[in-house]
């Protein structure tokens, strides 16, 4: 069934076309990808599918029963409420039936109720046609759904009744998420939606769309996200949209497959073009062949002619090289602690860095990942430990803060203060290398975008020629396009590199090592980003199985601090476990009833008596079970509240 059909929407800005024509087709269950160069217009798509921006001409065609939920990039939730009441105000009408249901158990346990058997035929009715509902409705399981995307989403039960109008930006952000999450409308817009996301909460997310029962559009630039979550992909490219079949990946494929089709296509029909026009001017002044002139004149007039493939979407074209090479020895951190002002994040981290090494630097958020390359480049002081610094090491720096960027000197003399024995022609080559031409030159810095300063910053480490590179995060900002133009670039360098990334697909690209950080230390992985999983899923492995056998051959030792906190958890685990079974058992019961209760109907049924006893009895006897059985259901969830 079709959730969302865009037909033919064209939209405009100050009499520029942004959109043409575009169409769009969701399937149920289908998760699709836009995408397209920044300011090629895929918000403003989303947006208008929203209903929060108008259109010049088409038509949005949605079924009435279908319900749409929009997450908005840079979003946040504002709320006076704490973070477990505002996801609790998803689950009002649940709520309701929850109370309705306790409000009915006591009438069932009122004596003048159970003892009026039509009175209490009618309330148990009641109650189980409502117990239905709140299942069918998810009345069972919707606060431990709501602390499972919490959890994986970075909101712990010690977060619950923080104000959300104290988080950050980027908590708020996925507080919003976490919402709509919650209530998985059937068809859900995300604006990018892996912003202020760590490699593990991204994981998290991953797996929960596969699995999500309604529709996704997704506008991303993680590759790896679009990969794992995305089947459809449609692409804005000059104002029009394409439909490819697949993921990213296979996006990618078939688009390269259709250019080489196009330029093929193209150049034949210029060559057609070409003679056409060639025939015209020699002929037509001729008296004799004017007229096959003119007929081949207005051939050349009606026909539809391809644009160039190319079209006028041009791509940042450079490279990274080095003046000197380093030493073998790059760099050696021996048991470094880092952090900022007083506050100490990790410590323990020591590793080495040889010439010509690729490393990817991993770990939470907060770890102090970008803090670690800020005391590498010595821009904060290490609070215990060494950086042993190798032979003509020379460091290119990018900086994902952009910190060296907010001067009111236009994009030109920014580069030419830096390299003032370059002529101004060469300056404008290097800045037309990275998108900058014409008057983009005179923009002043403080007035790019996000995207525009750090192409200026790759500018600027290109020209610097260091043989040692230093990213942090460097692909934020970069459309899909430029993105891969920098892999290329970083592929092709010739000298040392150590970055931050949170782009997966990056990361497997460029990394030949993988460093994780953590509070207590550093662990390397000699491999890109899938291998250092394979070895994270094989490390569990073998600790779950060490505990196993630890289980089995010690004695109970001394219950401690720590110990008791292992236990509260294992016990929650427990809990939810038991918690998921007596669910299935109660839906069992529930079957049953519905079987019987269908057969006390049947006239056949009815008019015998001794059937109907049998039948009452055996109803009786479930009933019993599924009340004990709700009962301990409603024992172990306010045992769980408790944990």
């Amino acid at each position: 069934m079709i959730v969302l059909q865009v037909q033919n929407i064209t939209k405009s800005f100050a009499g520029e076309e942004v959109l043409i024509n575009c169409k769009l087709e969701v399937k149920e269950r289908e998760r699709v990808a836009l995408v397209g160069r920044n300011g090629a217009g895929k918000s403003t798509l989303l947006k208008i599918i929203a209903g929060e921006m108008s259109y010049d001409s088409g038509e949005i065609v949605m079924p009435k029963n279908k319900t749409f939920g929009y997450l908005e990039q840079h979003s946040g939730l504002d709320s006076p409420l704490s973070i477990w009441a505002e996801m609790m105000t998803v689950f009002e009408p649940i709520k309701k039936q929850e109370a309705t249901l306790r409000e009915l158990e006591h009438q069932m346990a009122d004596p003048d109720v159970y003892n009026n058997p039509e009175l209490y035929a009618k309330v148990t009715q009641d109650y189980d046609r409502l117990q239905q509902d709140f299942k069918d409705a998810g009345g069972f399981r919707y606060e431990s759904d709501t602390r499972s995307i919490l959890h994986g989403l970075q909101f712990y039960p010690e977060d619950y009744d923080k104000p959300v109008q104290s988080l950050s930006g980027g908590q708020r952000t996925r507080l919003a998420l976490a919402k709509q999450l919650l209530i998985q409308p059937d068809l859900l817009l995300l604006d990018e939606p892996t912003n202020h996301l760590d490699i593990e909460t991204l994981g998290f997310l991953e797996n929960y769309l596969k699995n999500y029962p309604g529709s996704i559009v997704i506008v991303s630039h993680d590759r790896y996200f679009l990969d794992q979550v995305t089947n459809l992909v449609y692409e804005i490219s000059r104002r029009k949209m394409t439909r490819y079949v697949g993921n990213y990946s296979a996006y990618l494929e078939q688009k390269a497959l259709d250019y080489e089709k196009d330029v093929k296509t193209f150049e034949r029909q210029q060559e057609e073009k070409a003679k056409l026009e060639d025939f015209i001017s020699r002929n037509l002044a001729r008296a004799s062949t004017t007229k096959m002139a003119q007929s081949r004149r207005k051939v050349l007039e009606k026909t539809d002619w391809m644009d160039s493939p190319a079209g006028d979407e041009k791509s940042a074209s450079f490279g990274f090289s080095i003046e000197r090479e380093s030493g073998n020895d790059v760099l050696r951190i021996d048991n470094l602690a880092i952090g900022y002002e007083s506050k100490q994040v990790a410590s323990g981290i020591t590793f080495p860095i040889y010439k010509k090494d690729r490393i990817a630097l991993i770990g939470p958020n907060g770890i102090g990942k970008s803090t670690l390359l800020k005391t590498v480049m010595k821009k904060v002081p290490a609070f215990e430990g060494t950086v042993h610094y190798g032979t003509n090491v020379q460091f290119g720096y990018y900086d994902q803060d952009q910190a060296d960027l907010k001067s009111s000197k236009s994009v030109l003399q920014e580069l030419w203060d830096e390299w003032p024995m370059l002529n101004e022609k060469d300056v404008r080559n290097a800045l037309g290398r990275f998108l900058f031409s014409g008057d983009d030159v005179l923009k002043p810095v403080t007035s790019l975008s996000g995207g525009e300063k750090g192409r200026l910053a790759l500018a600027k480490l290109m020209l610097l020629k260091a043989n040692t590179l230093v990213l942090d995060e460097p692909t934020n900002h970069l459309d899909l396009d430029s993105k891969e133009v920098l892999e290329n670039a970083l592929l092709d360098f010739p000298g040392t590199l150590l970055f931050v990334s949170h782009d997966r697909y990056f990361i497997n690209r460029i990394a030949t090592k993988v460093v994780e950080l953590s509070p207590t230390g550093s662990h390397v992985y000699l491999g890109d980003y899938d291998y250092y999983l394979e070895k994270k899923e094989e490390e569990l492995e073998l600790k779950q199985l060490a505990q196993i056998e630890a289980n089995q051959s010690t004695p109970t030792p001394v219950v401690t601090t720590t110990q008791i906190d292992k236990s509260a958890k294992k016990r929650e685990r427990q809990i939810t476990r038991r918690v998921t079974e007596l669910e299935d058992q109660l839906a069992v019961l529930e079957q049953k009833k519905a079987v019987i209760e269908e057969e006390l109907c049947k006239p056949e049924v009815f008019g015998d008596h001794e059937q109907v006893a049998s039948l009452n009895a055996e109803l009786e006897v479930i009933q019993d079970e599924h009340d004990t059985l709700s009962m301990e259901w409603l024992e172990l969830q306010e045992e769980l509240e408790t944990l």
